[in-house]
């Protein structure tokens, strides 16, 4: 299992959690924490036995956004990852979940801070929990700066333009109640049972047949910018090989037998 000094790797069952790991920065995003992060996604794509991730931070916050010393490689913090991303120049976007989309489901659970490229890995994710005291938005226009990491195309398709504009246009901070609201995240809990909401979800998540599981997320990202006729086609093309699976059978055999199934990704 993975990891690095700012990204800490550990199993909770069939469920892979990755923990933003530098609370002293409020999990600011530096080089060890990118390339932790690129490994775990790969580490989940490869091992079958993982069913879900869940993408948390420690300390009480998410993440604070990109800290460009650190990602720069000064210092020790990043100095021996520098390889790393010269092998990988796209190395960074793939960790942010920009250029890189797990095949596994991936449930964020999100305490206090997530803003900036917080915010922007965010929206790489499937599921989203918050705590009831998280904050989010996207500062970029505050400092002058653009928000790269895929705001500007991303968050358009999840929540209602005029609500993307305000958030990409003013900066500001939003509320988990707020976000929630907009529709940027599922679930609001009580402050410090975010990650918890989110290991129950996975676990739900984990219950159902993994090559269905995965085959139906591929299938709504897949249609979500074709016309309704062609997604419905490539629905079918998705959907009708996994009623041919062994998994498929054993579903439908243990509710007929009223017991939990077993699934062995065939």
């Amino acid at each position: 299992m993975g990891g690095t000094e700012h990204l800490t790797v550990q199993r909770e069952g069939a469920t892979l959690v990755l923990t933003l790991n530098r609370p002293e920065a409020k999990n600011a995003l530096s080089l060890p924490m990118l390339v932790g992060l690129y490994d775990g996604w790969i580490e989940a794509d490869e091992d079958d036995t993982v069913r879900s991730i869940v993408l948390t931070g420690a300390g009480g916050a998410f993440c604070a956004g990109m800290d460009l010393k650190a990602l720069a490689g000064q210092g020790m913090a990043g100095e021996q990852y520098r390889d790393r991303l010269k092998a990988d120049p796209d190395l960074h976007w793939k960790a942010m979940l920009r250029h890189h989309r797990p095949r596994k489901p991936v449930i964020a659970a999100v305490e206090g801070h997530c803003v900036a490229g917080g915010t922007e890995i965010l929206q790489g994710t499937d599921i989203r929990v918050a705590g009831e005291s998280a904050t989010f938005g996207l500062f970029e226009v505050r400092r002058g700066l653009f928000p790269i990491g895929g705001s500007t195309v991303r968050l358009q398709r999840q929540i209602p333009r005029t609500h993307a504009l305000e958030m990409l246009l003013t900066g500001r901070p939003y509320s988990a109640r707020e976000a929630a609201g907009i529709g940027l995240i599922g679930h609001v809990v009580p402050d410090g049972s975010a990650l918890a909401k989110a290991l129950e979800i996975a676990e739900l998540v984990n219950a159902c047949g993994p090559l269905a599981v995965e085959a139906v997320k591929e299938s709504v990202y897949e249609s979500a910018e074709m016309t309704e006729t062609d997604g419905l086609a490539a629905e079918l093309r998705r959907g009708w090989p996994i009623f041919d699976t062994a998994d498929a059978k054993e579903g439908a055999r243990a509710f007929a037998e009223k017991r939990p199934p077993v699934y062995k990704r065939s």
